[in-house]
């Protein structure tokens, strides 16, 4: 491959926007949007359909469904989310594109982390700047640019930014599927590592809690009449680390347990939540049955288990259509001068979804950043035009044929 006049009147498109795509990140992470914070969530959403309709496309808001939570005293709510914004362009065709993002952070409305500031080390350092509003003004420039391009009419393209990725992407997941099985190749905008290492294979993942229910009574003059639940919940809790070893790449995470109340009183509530992650389809139906047992099994008479949740995100291997399309994009990297490499993650995102779903992606294209999920969440600002660049490059490979996206799909449906 080389790069071609008309490739470089797109890439000099992304790098005469620098000032917007990086300013726009700013503006937008600026703006709590924690995966519960209502109104933050809507104005960025609002922030987000301004910019995306200077695009030719169709911009809507797609509502999403509800999800199940379990707050602390046990008690099971319904919950309802945000909605998503999906941007289409040119959906008949041949070639299409699914480009997703979230415009949720794991940062609450509450959190003291607030505002982007510039280091002393010039890096950008503020909620969601990595993780990930740069990641989609990233996805939005690379396809304002593509849009200059003489072949754009072979690809369509579809863009998801959902509002609930941070909490496992409850609502927004038949929507992630929908769009994997339809489309040939997938872009995520997750932060690459800060040396722009992309993620490679990725384990799956799962969210549970364990409602403990047991009886109350008098601590001192009926003790024996209760059934202690927070003491069921910790001998629960001890069966499930002691998952950790016994099968390979598989770990357990007892994150919380909640429950109880006065010393003097028996407890009759508990709610143990873990996580868990899994290397393969496997060690998937592995700990779901074993979990499943666990559930099933009161650790002493009087208390009664109530499980919800399951595996949230199915294992992302290495298969034969990711291992061709991390090779396509690490010859479009060098084209432009950008070292492409990857390694294997404990982490999950998206990718995992339209993995599941059919569709062969990669997921970390976002900026060069680290530390997310904490407030020394950082990008360095250089990265936004580089990642962009790739990006828009990687699509009018797409448009050329150069990067087979018909031959990746029937790859990735080989396997499934």
């Amino acid at each position: 491959m080389r790069i071609l006049p008309s490739e470089q009147s797109v890439l000099d498109h992304v790098t005469a926007r620098e000032a917007v795509i990086i300013g726009r990140a700013v503006e937008w992470a600026n703006v709590n949007s924690g995966s519960r914070h209502a109104e933050g969530l809507s104005a960025v959403l609002a922030l987000l359909e301004t910019t995306a309709r200077a695009l030719p496309a169709t911009v809507e808001r797609v509502p999403t469904q509800g999800s199940t939570t379990v707050s602390d005293d046990g008690a099971v709510r319904e919950e309802a989310h945000a909605d998503a914004l999906k941007i289409t362009c040119r959906p008949d065709a041949p070639l299409q594109v699914v480009l997703t993002g979230h415009y949720d952070t794991v940062f609450p409305e509450t959190s003291g982390f607030q505002t982007v500031v510039t280091r002393a080390d010039g890096a950008l350092n503020g909620p969601g700047i990595a993780d990930m509003k740069g990641g989609i003004s990233v996805l939005l420039a690379a396809l304002e640019a593509f849009e200059t391009h003489p072949d754009r009419e072979r690809v369509g393209w579809t863009v998801l930014l959902s509002p609930d990725e941070e909490i496992g992407s409850p609502a927004s997941a038949p929507l992630l599927a929908e769009l994997g099985a339809r489309g040939h190749v997938g872009m995520t905008y997750e932060p690459a590592l800060a040396d722009g290492t992309l993620a490679g294979e990725r384990k799956g993942s799962g969210n549970y809690h364990l409602i403990v229910t047991g009886k109350a009574a008098h601590a001192g003059r009926a003790f024996h009449e209760g059934a202690n639940a927070v003491a069921g919940a910790a001998i629960i809790a001890a069966r499930l680390h002691a998952l950790n070893g016994q099968r390979e790449g598989v770990t357990v995470n007892v994150a919380k347990i909640s429950g109880g109340g006065a010393l003097n009183v028996v407890a009759d509530n508990a709610v143990v939540r873990f996580n868990v992650r899994v290397p393969d389809a496997q060690s998937s139906a592995w700990i779901s049955e074993t979990v499943q047992q666990i559930a099933a099994e009161p650790p002493f008479p009087g208390l009664t288990l109530d499980l919800h949740g399951g595996m949230t995100r199915a294992p992302k291997p290495m298969d034969a259509s990711q291992t061709a399309l991390f090779e396509a994009v690490k010859e479009t990297g060098a084209l432009l001068g950008q070292t492409i490499a990857w390694k294997p993650s404990g982490g999950v995102c998206e990718g995992n979804n339209l993995h599941a779903a059919g569709l062969p992606n990669i997921d970390t294209l976002g900026v060069l950043g680290g530390d997310i999920h904490s407030d020394q969440e950082f990008a360095w600002p250089a990265s936004f035009v580089e990642r962009a660049q790739l990006s828009a490059l990687i699509l009018c490979k797409i448009a050329s044929g150069e990067i087979d996206a018909q031959k990746l799909k029937s790859l990735r449906l080989e396997t499934m």
